[in-house]
């Protein structure tokens, strides 16, 4: 075969073409906090835990407070306020679907290294 452009002979491989070794089985580093922070976000959201597996310990404990405030307001009111604690699960969910629908690179590049720690 020779090239339409200058004429010069060219050799290929009839062989079939496959990726570099180890490429299909490559992870990325971070990657897998995502599962764990998504699971966690969507199951266990109003205590911030999410946050913490992404090492994001400020962001946690302002969960964990968010969470302690809104039950102890509800005990307060007799459960008049109940509907406070949901605020921090609803916030938890909505960043675990927010992770588990983000690629893995995506993820990486925006929690991981771009250190983002609100949606």
């Amino acid at each position: 075969m020779t090239c339409t452009n200058c004429g010069a002979s060219l050799t290929f491989n009839q062989g079939p073409m496959q990726p570099a070794g180890g490429y299909q089985n490559a992870k990325i580093p971070g990657a897998d906090k995502k599962i764990a922070a998504g699971i966690c976000g969507i199951l266990l959201g109003g205590l911030g835990i999410h946050k913490f597996i992404l090492g994001y310990q400020q962001e946690g404990i302002i969960y964990l407070v968010m969470f302690g405030i809104a039950l102890a307001l509800a005990i307060i009111s007799c459960g008049i306020l109940t509907f406070l604690v949901m605020i921090p699960g609803v916030l938890g969910l909505v960043e675990g679907i927010i992770y588990l629908t983000k690629s893995d690179e995506e993820f990486v590049h925006t929690y991981i290294v771009n250190k983002k720690p609100w949606f």
